[in-house]
């Protein structure tokens, strides 16, 4: 977008006056941050340091305008850093989102890892339960050995104490005999009971680590596809930028082109306006050539007036 040549210069003034007022802030925030020191201050330095920064981005951004206004008449310098910041803006936004997106996807694999650990947490739980178990069969069963051994004693010293009771001691005898062997019998099967538990929460254990060795090579998976697409997709939008790059050359030398040639029109135009105008100034105040020929006619109309007094 062209202006004239007056505007160009009143606008042209202005932003000198600003880049002036600009730099004048650009210095006052620089003996501000110098003055600023202390841990306490750490987030006021950054921010001047900040408005440091935007205020030199801001005049070069009005220097490159004032050079282009006093060439070229046009601000196209200005659109051009507006549409940069909105794609610096997008950019950073899209950055922002798929930053968030991984770290949300990291966050459940982390869960999923921990409830992973809590449950194997439980199965070691049970093994110990188990041993404990264990335990208290060998506890038990060196009980019933001492038992046996005490029954025995008393029934011996009994034999020795009287003759009488003999009938009576065996048959007690076989009653403890018939007590052991189903103590025996059921500490047997006590024991099998436990030992095919041992066994299912062997297997459980087993089947619990293979889910968990298999979660673990489906989130990797899962984590490399992300991995490989986020690299596709900033393949894709690096060639995306860089043919709007050229597109946007070529939209600007189309841009130039077309100015060029309605300048030279209004240059033609102009021009055969002000030659118009110089032959009609000529022609009425009989200037040049166009005076010969108006003597001429002056000549001609004294002879005419002359001839016309005689005949009457």
């Amino acid at each position: 977008m062209s202006l004239s040549r007056i505007q160009s210069l009143r606008l042209a003034a202005v932003l000198e006056d600003c880049t002036d007022q600009l730099d004048v802030l650009g210095h006052t925030l620089t003996v501000q941050i110098s003055r600023e020191r202390g841990a306490a201050v750490a987030r006021e330095r950054a921010r001047l340091k900040k408005l440091r920064r935007d205020c030199q981005y801001i005049s070069q951004q009005v220097s490159e305008l004032h050079l282009e206004l006093e060439e070229k008449q046009s601000f196209s310098s200005l659109l051009q850093a507006v549409e940069e910041q909105e794609q610096k803006k997008k950019a950073e936004n899209q950055t922002r989102e798929a930053k968030e997106e991984l770290q949300q996807r990291k966050e459940t694999l982390q869960r999923q890892q921990e409830e992973v650990q809590q449950k194997s947490e439980k199965l070691q739980a049970k093994y110990h339960c188990v041993e404990e178990l264990k335990d208290q069969i060998k506890e038990q069963s060196s009980q019933l050995a001492c038992m046996q051994k005490m029954a025995e004693k008393k029934i011996e010293r009994q034999l020795q104490q009287t003759s009488q009771d003999e009938k009576l001691l065996e048959e007690q005898l076989e009653l403890l005999h018939e007590q052991l062997r189903e103590e025996t019998r059921l500490h047997e099967e006590s024991e099998k009971i436990l030992q095919n538990r041992h066994e299912e929460l062997q297997q459980q254990l087993q089947q619990w680590q293979q889910l968990t060795k298999q979660m673990l090579q489906e989130k990797e998976q899962r984590l490399n596809s992300v991995c490989c697409r986020r690299t596709v997709n900033l393949d894709k939008l690096m060639e995306m930028r860089r043919q709007f790059r050229e597109m946007e050359q070529v939209v600007v030398e189309d841009r130039e082109e077309q100015e060029k040639l309605r300048q030279q029109q209004e240059e033609v135009r102009a021009a055969t306006k002000l030659q118009a105008w110089w032959r009609g100034c000529m022609v009425r105040r009989g200037l040049g050539s166009f005076k010969k020929a108006e003597e001429d006619k002056k000549g001609k109309k004294k002879k005419k007036e002359g001839k016309k007094k005689k005949k009457k």
